[in-house]
Formats: structure tokens, sequence, C-alpha cells
């Protein structure tokens, strides 16, 4: 089977990797042009570029592919039987669709039609859904609309982030792609219309990272924490300066009060959401939500870096009664 590749980030890499190391002809390698980044705005490669230029595979970084007709007439010329779609992040277009013999593939992580688009990972933290998976589907004209070719579902867990459910599923969707390509070839892969209802994920949006406090309850600041770790994080500002949260737990004020025995702490019914109402270096920082509390475990100060909340109290007071906005 000769393959063509397409991808950008490291949960696409997972998947090259492992239709590389599994045999299959990878006859070219896609993937969107370096970017700059970081403060100083250095050009970067992706990892799926990084691994293709380590293993000598074919490299092209096109800037479009739509009305592109040297582009796809290289393509044409490699011949590929398959393409295989892994985090690329361009609709590809009806004439560059049917390319290959077998078609254009993609592994998308989520369950669809559930979260289509560019966030579906995030997302399904941030709305605190209990389960995921990864689907490998045919790819058509339309974003993640194509027909299914199979699904796997996984559960999410309590407290896991944006970061370590991206690298399950990555690794996963390597999986799946692998098992699809295979029937692909032998001629048992199925096919499954997708329903006609959908939801969608959008891309994240960097006022979402702010915490509002008197309008979003405990469980739901833990999963935005949770969908934009690492990110970009969430922040809140505390006496002018901006204060980044990237992990904490939601406490009941049963529990809460049992962790604040023999300490000075305010009560949860006379504060505002988003007071302080325990700061120790030994017990940690407590934030009033709605219906709940905050318990803090990592936070960032301005212009510092990640750290744990106890080793962070140690040099930074936070006192009783100072509201977080």
């Amino acid at each position: 089977m000769r393959i063509l590749f397409m991808g950008t980030p490291d949960f696409a890499k997972e998947s090259l990797e492992k239709l590389d190391n599994s045999g299959y002809e990878i006859v070219g390698v896609v993937t969107v042009p370096d970017r700059p980044a970081g403060r100083g705005m250095k050009m970067i490669s992706f990892p799926v570029k990084e691994y293709a230029l380590e293993k000598n595979l074919k490299l092209f970084q096109p800037e479009k592919i739509a009305n592109n007709t040297e582009f796809k007439e290289e393509i044409k010329r490699l011949n590929p039987e398959l393409v295989c779609v892994v985090s690329y992040g361009v609709i590809l277009p009806k004439s560059f669709l049917k390319i290959p013999k077998f078609g254009c593939i993609n592994v998308h992580p989520s369950l669809l039609p559930k979260y289509r688009g560019a966030a579906p990972i995030q997302w399904a933290i941030i709305n605190g859904d209990k389960k995921t998976g990864v689907t490998i589907m045919y790819l058509n004209e339309q974003m993640d609309a194509g027909d299914i070719i199979t699904q796997k579902e996984v559960e999410i867990g309590e407290d896991e982030t944006t970061g370590e459910l991206w690298s399950r599923l990555s690794k996963l969707g390597a999986e799946l792609l692998f098992e699809s390509v295979q029937n692909i070839e032998n001629g048992t892969a199925k096919r499954e219309k997708q329903p006609e209802e959908f939801t969608l994920a959008p891309m994240l949006d960097r006022e979402m990272s702010k915490i509002e406090w008197e309008v979003k309850e405990a469980q739901d600041i833990k999963n935005l924490v949770r969908g934009l770790n690492p990110i970009m994080g969430t922040f809140s500002y505390l006496n002018g300066k901006k204060i980044k949260f990237w992990k904490v737990n939601n406490i009941s004020k049963e529990d809460f009060k049992n962790i604040a025995e023999n300490c000075e702490y305010l009560e949860y019914e006379n504060s505002k959401e988003g007071t302080v109402i325990l700061s120790n270096n030994k017990k940690g920082l407590f934030i009033k939500a709605k219906n709940g509390i905050i318990e803090v475990l990592e936070i960032q100060g301005e212009n510092s870096r990640r750290m744990n909340i106890k080793d962070f109290l140690r040099g930074n007071n936070i006192n009783l009664g100072e509201k977080f906005e």
C-alpha cells in the first residue's frame, strides 16, 4: 500500500510513525509551512516535519492546496493508493480527494458526529464529558462529515487534562488507523454514514480562559482548567496581577471544614465568589466558587513559572478575604 501522509503536530506523528514502522510505503509527507512562534517569533517546524526529515521521507509544505495545480500534479506522480490525514487542519478539495485509489481517510479524536471541528479533545473536557474516543473516517468536502470506518470509546479521567487525554488518544488513533489501513487493503473495511445531527468543537478563544467566578460553578471552573491545560491555561487577576491556574480541584463545604480545622479561614456563606477563604502554605489555597470550593493545586504568578501551590505560598502572600477578579 502506497500511502501519502498529511499531518502536523505530535498527535499526527504517532500515526505516521506507526504506519512507517509497520512497513507501509510512505511516498510523501505533507505538513503545514513553518510558523513563527514565541516571544522571539522564531520560525519553528512541527513534529511531523521533524520525523519526515529524520527518516528521509519526501516532504511537502504547501501554503495552500485548493487551486494549487502544481502541488496536485506532484502528488499524482507519486501515485498514492491511500491518503491518511491526521490533524492537518485543512479541508481538502474534491479534486485532491479523488487522487488516491482508495480515497482519503482521517483520524478524528472524538466519537463522531459529536465534536466535529478543531478542538474536540479540549471541548470534551471543558464540557465535563465522561467519555470520548477516536473515529477513523473517509474524508469528503465537508468538515469531519465523512463515512465512518471504525470507532473506539474511552473513559475520561475525573482529573485528566487535555494534555493527558491528547497523549492517550494519539496512541489509540495510531492503532486504529493502522487497523483501518489493513482492512482497506484487504477489502474488509466498513463504511457507515454519519447521522444528520452533530455538534461542533470550534477553535478555542483566549478570552474564554479568564475565570468568571460569579458565573461559573466550581465544577465548570475545574473542567475549564483541565481543558485548557497545557494549551493556554486559565487565569484571573488578584490585586491587578495576572495569575494562571494549571491544576485545581473542586471540593465540598464539608471537606473544606475538615481541611481548615485549626486554621484561620472565612465562612463560605459569608464570602463572595472568587474570595480567598483559606491561604496557608501547609494547607494550600482555597477560593469560594458557586456550589463548591476551588482548591488550587498548581499556579503561576505573573512573570513567573508554574509551581506547586504550597511552594508558591512560601514566597508569595495571598491573604484571606482577597478576591480574584
